[in-house]
């Protein structure tokens, strides 16, 4: 069976390294909710941010509902079936000056580590108001060449979040319409609950 299904987008700041959905369901829902930068297969113009549903927009083959609703029928079958845990990575973010806070490369090993822990149930996550993030010291950081600040990494923005939780509102309301499967918007609203519960 598959262990993790592991989503990336680039997102210069507000979304952290890594995190791990609650579970299957939100997750589907991090899939649906993604924004990156725009990459040239998605053929738009660098550096401008879009909404980018399980990495994958533009090659989308079906309605997007119905797209969403195939992932989440799974969840019916989770008694015959040993699903996934879903995570979310970024190795974009970067500082006030503009440079980037992870080393990316070779170096995305350490995350890929942690992945492997929680799917192994080690206990090395803690709850936040978007997912599980990795617990302190539970990222391998040893023999990097540079140090790395892992506060600025993972430090959730309650005012980017609430923009996040907005914007995504209007991609589903604009984009899906009455397409959305309920239970995604449910993941939505349960989301922007949370969100008021971060630091600024």
């Amino acid at each position: 069976p598959i262990d993790a299904i592991i989503f990336g987008g680039r997102r210069p700041e507000g979304v952290p390294l890594v995190y791990e959905s609650f579970d299957w369901q939100p997750g589907v829902f991090v899939g649906a909710a993604m924004r990156s930068e725009s990459t040239a297969a998605a053929e738009h113009k660098s550096k401008q941010l879009m909404h980018d549903p399980f990495a994958m927009r533009p090659f989308f083959g079906y309605n997007f509902g119905d797209y969403l609703a195939h992932w989440l029928s799974f969840n019916k079958r989770s008694d015959e079936l040993q699903l996934p845990k879903i995570f979310h990575v970024n190795w974009f973010r970067k500082d006030a000056e503009g440079k980037f806070l992870w080393p990316g490369f070779g170096e995305n090993c350490r995350v890929l580590d942690w992945v492997l822990q929680r799917c192994n149930g080690a206990d090395v996550a803690v709850d936040t108001a978007i997912g599980r993030v990795p617990k302190e010291g539970s990222l391998n950081l040893e023999g990097l060449e540079e140090p790395v600040d892992m506060e600025a990494l993972f430090h959730l923005p309650r005012e980017f979040w609430q923009n996040e939780v907005n914007a995504v509102y209007k991609y589903f309301d604009e984009q899906v319409g009455q397409d959305l499967p309920p239970q995604i918007m449910s993941e939505l609203k349960a989301l922007e609950a949370r969100v008021p519960s971060l630091m600024n």
